[in-house]
């Protein structure tokens, strides 16, 4: 059986190939549903040999599948091009997906763009699944997401906790790691730069710092709070240095914030590390060039989102959500500037 010369293929002609109706054929081809292993493997046949492509639309309407999965980060869209986090995230997802025949839609967030907007989109039958990263309390996706049958795994601890599927790196744990070394290394006037602390990341990290100077009797006043940029870390740091002018060592929640804090440093005449210790927390590329060559803590950022990816692909193949969520450990990584 031949098509017409220079026509595409239908899935007509692929069941007048395979011999058998075109319901069993569109059946074969959607999920073998109720498809004997003989009419399978005929459709099978005939789709390769005829080079039969479905149309997805019409797929869709069958099956009610997308063959699509967002990934949402609630953030500018110019951040995503200058943040070595979010840069992570999209090869982590990226990576996970080779091999599938999903497509990836990115999802940012748009300057004015009303709390719940994003929702909304996911929850309309866009996708099939979601990936959810870099997520802010005001963004509203965790308590409408967690409502919804939308299978969603999210990078990074939702603020409820086991509200949904989530994997992490376990942020307290770095930023004790950081304070300790701080600590180890004679700094007895410590500060930190915060991130936004309307992100469980930067309440994580801040929380292992301070858990670590309350364990020594060390002042834990010697706070601002930044925005995980190069500008945002500067400027806290400028901060720092006015309402506390002595400090001898600093923990900044990201490398991003660890080279504006440097930079200030060096404006401000302070020896780094003789003068002043500085630690970061990531390891995404940009601590080996800085001068001298930052101390950071090893956030797997690429390993994270892949595990969060393969969790999706699973309850996409119908299997459950995991009982609990996958924390992965973090590491101090030597530089110069500890």
């Amino acid at each position: 059986m031949t098509t017409v010369h220079g026509a595409a293929p239908t899935l007509d002609d692929v069941a007048e190939a395979a011999g058998v109706s075109r319901s069993t054929a569109s059946r074969a081809i959607n999920g073998g549903e109720r498809v004997s292993p003989e009419a399978q493997a005929a459709v099978d046949d005939a789709v390769a040999r005829l080079g039969y492509a479905p149309n997805r639309a019409a797929r869709s309407l069958v099956t009610r599948r997308t063959d699509s999965i967002a990934l949402v980060v609630p953030e500018p869209d110019a951040k995503i091009l200058t943040d070595p986090f979010l840069g992570g995230v999209l090869r982590g997802v990226s990576d996970a997906l080779a091999g599938t025949d999903l497509q990836l839609v990115l999802l940012l967030a748009r300057p004015g763009e009303q709390p719940g907007h994003l929702a909304r989109y996911l929850r309309s039958g866009h996708v099939d699944g979601a990936i959810v990263a870099s997520h802010h309390r005001g963004d509203q996706l965790e308590p409408q997401l967690a409502r919804d049958p939308l299978p969603v795994v999210f990078v990074g601890r939702p603020f409820e906790g086991g509200s949904v599927p989530y994997v992490d790196v376990d942020n307290t744990a770095g930023g004790r790691a950081a304070a300790r070394r701080l600590v180890e290394r004679g700094c007895r006037r410590l500060a930190t730069i915060t991130g936004p602390l309307d992100m469980p990341a930067a309440l994580d990290r801040f929380a292992g710092w301070r858990q670590v100077l309350d364990e020594h009797g060390l002042p834990a006043e010697a706070v601002a709070n930044g925005d995980f940029t190069i500008d945002g870390g500067a400027a806290a740091m400028r901060q720092v240095l006015t309402e506390h002018p002595d400090i001898d060592g600093v923990f900044a929640a990201s490398d991003l914030m660890a080279a504006g804090a440097l930079d200030v440093l060096r404006e401000h005449g302070r020896r780094v590390p003789q003068d002043v210790a500085v630690i970061g927390f990531d390891d995404l590329g940009m601590a080996e060039r800085m001068s001298p060559r930052l101390t950071t803590v090893h956030n797997p950022v690429v390993q994270m989102v892949s595990a969060a990816t393969g969790t999706l692909l699973d309850m996409l193949g119908g299997g459950r959500p995991p009982l609990k969520p996958q924390v992965l450990e973090p590491y101090l990584v030597e530089g110069d500037s500890a």
